[in-house]
């Protein structure tokens, strides 16, 4: 038997022997953390990724939207214009003879898709083609809406004061026929188509007007003289036209034209070509006013400054028949309008009476003025009441304005 050498064996054992501490031990929950975060992070990453994707899509569908559209208008600004024409006579096979605003008349083909077509309605034609491609509806809306007002009025008769007289005969002849027009045939007489009211400004003419419109629920259309006059040569006898057609289909329906001297005025032989449209106008205005019928929910007030230069023509019986002057007030009236004009006021210590005594041949605008001033005289010396200490300096700073118009040339 062979013996090993000592020296080979301790070798060969000091080579088995390993030792742990050369070698680090592993941390696996550490490296689970790291690996946790790094997954964390990416997540995130991946939905702010996710979010930008679906923000730029919504841009994107919202940009294509906007394209669209501007397309669609663009494409729509590129087609010709078409015209609008009124169907004439209309024929077998979609035939049809279409007039257009020059005059001109053409036998145009209706476009199948148009059901319903006949003479008189509004279509729209091609222009190169002249066939007809639509209808359309027209708005029959008058031209005289844009001069006039149309309204139900608010104002009623307590708010006038001093005018006893003038309010009974405005409701003898504009109230009652609308009210009870029966009345009137069984009498078997013919109510007046209108009346005038003339008399100096301010004094209640307008409110007469409204007061009588409020009380029969009536349409009040109201006009000024001078906007019925057009530049050109048949526009405001047109005006006058459509004004009474517009009475007529808001009935019952009052027309007040106001400053109505302004058409109205004697008419001259020989004139301007201005002052033959006037009278042109003026004569339409007669015609409207001998074409209504007596019993008609229609009624007509005129009001004026100056009657004396008014066209007998008008205020001849059958048209304006009856003339009621609104003149200035009494004392008793006077003191009437001062309490409608001061019943809102907070006073203290004042004798009306005493103010309508001082307010000599004052109209209703200036009395209402007068109250208007007295309250701005109590704001400057900051109270919360009018004293009547405000009312007669008010009264004077009215009359002083009055008189100083007056000089200077201004009649109203």
């Amino acid at each position: 038997m062979t013996e090993i050498p000592a020296s080979s064996s301790k070798e060969e054992s000091e080579k088995k022997i390993v030792y742990s501490e050369t070698f680090e031990p592993l941390d696996l929950e550490s490296e689970n953390k790291v690996l946790q975060d790094e997954l964390n992070k990416l997540e995130q990453e991946n939905r702010v990724a996710y979010s930008g994707l679906k923000q730029a899509q919504d841009e994107t569908a919202l940009l294509k939207d906007m394209f669209t559209k501007a397309s669609g208008e663009l494409e729509s600004l590129k087609k010709p214009s078409l015209l609008v024409g009124e169907v004439g006579t209309i024929f077998p096979k979609n035939k049809a003879i279409v007039k257009l605003p020059n005059g001109n008349k053409f036998y145009s083909h209706v476009s199948v898709e148009i059901k319903g077509l006949k003479p008189g309605d509004t279509v729209l034609v091609d222009q190169k083609s002249l066939n007809v491609v639509e209808k359309i509806e027209v708005c029959d809306e008058l031209d005289v809406e844009k001069f006039v007002i149309v309204n139900k009025p608010t104002e009623s008769w307590k708010e006038i004061g001093g005018l006893t007289k003038e309010i009974q005969e405005v409701k003898e002849v504009i109230e009652l026929p609308l009210k009870k027009p029966e009345l009137f045939k069984k009498i078997g007489i013919k109510p007046p188509k209108g009346i005038l009211l003339y008399g100096p400004p301010g004094t209640g003419k307008t409110l007469l007007a409204k007061a009588v419109a409020n009380s029969t629920q009536a349409t009040f259309i109201e006009v000024v003289g001078s906007e019925l006059v057009q530049k050109f040569i048949g526009e405001g006898a047109k005006l006058v036209k459509e004004m009474f057609n517009l009475a007529k289909a808001k009935a019952p329906s009052i027309v007040f034209i106001d400053e109505i001297d302004a058409i109205a005025s004697v008419r001259m032989e020989n004139g301007t070509s201005g002052e033959r449209e006037v009278n042109r106008t003026f004569m339409q205005l007669l015609a409207e006013l001998d074409g209504f019928n007596n019993l008609d929910n229609v009624k007509i007030i005129g009001a004026t400054n100056r009657i004396d230069i008014l066209d007998q023509a008008i205020i001849r019986p059958g048209r304006l028949d009856r003339l009621i002057e609104v003149g200035l007030p009494d004392e008793k009236g006077r003191l009437e309008i001062l309490k409608v004009h001061s019943k809102e006021m907070n006073l203290q210590k004042v004798k009306l009476k005493d103010l309508s005594e001082a307010m000599t041949n004052f109209s209703g605008a200036e009395i209402r003025a007068a109250c208007t001033e007295a309250g701005y005289f109590a704001i400057r010396k900051n109270r919360d009441h009018v004293t009547h200490d405000d009312f007669l300096k008010a009264i004077e700073k009215v009359r002083f304005e009055e008189e100083e118009d007056l000089q200077k040339g201004f009649y109203g």
